[in-house]
């Protein structure tokens, strides 16, 4: 069975390169085919492809096929996703606190 904290670790995995959050800059302007991208950012095919696999898994960012080049653009769902899951996992549970509280 997957655990649940590995669905999490790809979305905030999405994050923690530079070269992904230029991408997700680039990518707020609206859809950008590969070939406008790689032009835009110090990367090669293989550079970019690594990091839209990344981007992609996450949920993040949707991609299509147009013939031989993809298109991406940022997901609104898993936009939202990440919005929920970051407000969710730094929210503090205080009823949880208060019962697990060994001098209350």
């Amino acid at each position: 069975m997957k655990s649940v904290y590995r669905e999490h670790e790809k979305v905030f995995k999405a994050f923690c390169d530079e070269k992904r959050l230029r991408i997700l800059e680039l990518l707020r302007g609206g859809e950008k085919c590969a070939c406008v991208l790689l032009e835009q950012l110090d990367l090669g095919q293989s550079g970019l492809s690594y990091h839209m696999k990344i981007l992609v898994e996450s949920g993040i960012v949707e991609s299509r096929q147009d013939g031989k080049w993809t298109h991406y653009k940022i997901s609104k769902k898993g936009s939202a996703y990440a919005v929920t899951l970051l407000k969710e996992l730094t929210t503090p549970n205080t009823i949880t606190e208060e019962k697990n509280c060994p001098i209350c």
